[in-house]
C-alpha cells in the first residue's frame, strides 16, 4: 500500500522538502501531524514532541528562530498536496478536510462559504493539518483471539480510546486480520480514515474479503451494507450519534456482527455516552481499552459486556 509519508514530503516547496527528507529516520517514522499556518511556523508532531522549521530551513525543538509561513507558501503547499486539482475535491472540502494519495487526511481552516445554511466550500485558507495515515500490519495479532466466539463467528467488539491512542490503527488491522481468516466484512468509512480511499482504491490493507463504503454517514451506510453486500461483519469508526445506535440495532437484528470504536477512557464513560443504550443491553461482548502507556496503541485491558476483566 502507498501510504508512505514521503509522498507528502515530495509535495512541499524545495527548501522545506529538503528539510523534511533530512530529518532523522526515527522522527520521520513517527510523524503524526504536519501543521502549517499563515504567518505562523510549520510544526511537525512526532512521538509527543514538536519539531519546528527554523529560518535556516532546518527542524528543531527550539521555536526561538522559527520561520513564518507566507500565504503564498501555504497555498502552494495546499495546491501541490491536492495535485493542483482543487475542484476534484470540492465536495470533500465542504467537510473541512480531504483525503489524499496514501490515505493521509488534510484538515483545512479558513472562511466557510455557506449555501442554503450548509458549508459549500472553504476559501481564504489560513491553516492546514496533514494527519498521517498509519497502518501497522500485525498489530492485532495479540488480541484477535479474544474477539473470536468460535471459528465461524466473533463477539461484537468495541475499541475504546482517548484521542491519538491508536484506535483506528488497531481497527484497520483487526479488519484485515478477520478478512484474511475468511470473514466477509463491510466497512462504512464515513470520514475516509479507515481505508483511506483515493480514486476508488484503498490506501490501507483491509484484506481481500472487505468491501468499503466511503464517505457515507454510518446511520445510512450500515443499512446500505446490510441490503447490498450481505457481510458477516460490519466495521465502522467513531460511533456515537443517536442515529448510529439505530443502525447498529438494525445490523444486529440482521444477524451481523459489529466492530467499531469510540472515544473514551473508561467503562463509566460508555455508560454516560450516547451509546449507553447499547452498553446497558450488553451488546458488546468484548470491549478493548487502549492507552498511550508505554506507547501509543497499547492495550490497557479487555473486558466483557459486564465489565469483567478478560485480560
Amino acid at each position: 500500500m502507498n501510504n508512505n509519508i514521503e509522498y507528502v514530503f515530495s509535495r512541499f516547496p524545495e527548501g522545506v522538502k529538503k528539510a523534511l527528507f533530512l530529518m532523522p529516520d526515527y522522527v520521520k517514522s513517527s510523524i503524526e501531524e504536519i501543521r502549517i499556518k499563515v504567518h505562523g511556523p510549520l510544526v511537525i508532531y512526532a512521538s509527543g514532541k514538536e519539531y519546528i522549521l527554523d529560518s535556516e530551513n532546518k527542524f528543531s525543538v527550539d521555536n526561538n528562530n522559527s520561520r513564518l509561513i507566507s500565504k503564498e507558501e501555504l497555498m502552494n503547499i495546499f495546491n501541490s498536496v491536492l495535485n493542483y486539482s482543487v475542484y476534484a475535491y470540492e465536495e470533500e472540502l465542504s467537510n473541512g478536510y480531504v483525503t489524499i494519495q496514501g490515505g493521509h487526511r488534510v484538515g483545512i481552516c479558513g472562511k466557510a462559504v455557506l449555501e442554503g445554511g450548509k458549508v459549500k466550500t472553504i476559501k481564504n485558507i489560513s491553516s492546514l493539518n496533514i494527519r498521517r495515515s498509519r497502518e501497522i500490519i500485525g498489530i492485532s495479532e495479540k488480541i484477535i483471539q479474544y474477539i473470536f466466539r468460535d471459528s465461524k463467528s466473533i463477539y461484537n467488539t468495541l475499541i475504546v480510546s482517548p484521542p491519538k491512542c491508536g484506535k483506528t490503527t488497531l481497527l484497520r488491522d483487526v479488519i484485515r486480520n478477520l478478512s484474511e481468516k475468511g470473514f466477509k466484512i463491510g466497512v462504512v468509512d464515513e470520514r475516509s480514515e479507515i481505508a483511506g480511499m483515493f480514486e476508488g482504491k484503498a490506501q490501507n490493507d483491509l484484506g481481500s474479503r472487505t468491501d468499503i463504503l466511503d464517505g457515507c454517514p454510518k446511520e445510512k451506510g450500515i443499512i446500505m451494507m446490510i441490503r447490498s453486500m450481505a457481510p458477516d461483519i460490519i466495521a465502522t469508526d467513531e460511533i456515537g450519534k443517536e442515529e448510529d445506535v439505530y443502525a447498529v440495532e438494525s445490523a444486529l437484528n440482521a444477524g451481523i456482527n459489529l466492530i467499531t470504536t469510540i472515544h473514551g477512557y473508561s467503562y463509566e464513560d460508555l455508560e454516560n455516552s450516547n451509546i449507553k443504550k447499547l452498553i446497558r443491553q450488553r451488546i458488546f461482548k468484548r470491549i478493548i481499552f487502549l492507552s498511550n502507556i508505554p506507547a501509543t496503541g497499547s492495550v490497557k485491558t479487555i473486558v466483557n459486556e459486564c465489565n469483567k476483566i478478560i485480560i
